[in-house]
């Protein structure tokens, strides 16, 4: 279950880290071809979601790896779990459900991170 755990979380943190990054320094114009909805909500909301998924990038990665506090990689993928939930929420509010499945997926994948997070703990 560890091997799953860090392949899952690997492949979960390089996204986040990437996605995140993009909302925390990328303009509203650069965003705008992949994520239409930067302009429907404020920028700070979206800096604050990636400043979120960079931190939660982190914690899947660092506490285990370091051995301090390694239960925040618990707690870093439920709230990927959280994240997914409410970006599904918003997608459907918004008539794009061609993005569901993908929130789907990221929710399961955070939720098998959470619960093999716990062999690494």
């Amino acid at each position: 279950m560890e091997i799953a755990y860090w392949v899952i979380a690997g492949l979960l943190a390089a996204l986040y880290a990437w996605s995140g990054a993009k909302k925390l320094l990328q303009s509203r114009d650069a965003l705008r071809p992949m994520m239409g909805w930067v302009d429907d909500v404020p920028l700070p909301l979206t800096r604050s979601i990636g400043a979120v998924e960079v931190a939660g990038a982190v914690g899947l990665l660092v506490p285990p790896l370091v051995g301090l506090l390694p239960w925040l990689a618990v707690v870093a993928a439920i709230g990927f779990v959280f994240l997914q939930l409410a970006a599904a929420g918003f997608h459907l509010s918004r008539d794009e459900q061609r993005q569901v499945p993908f929130n789907l997926l990221l929710m399961l994948l955070a939720a098998f991170a959470a619960w093999f997070a716990t062999t690494v703990v």
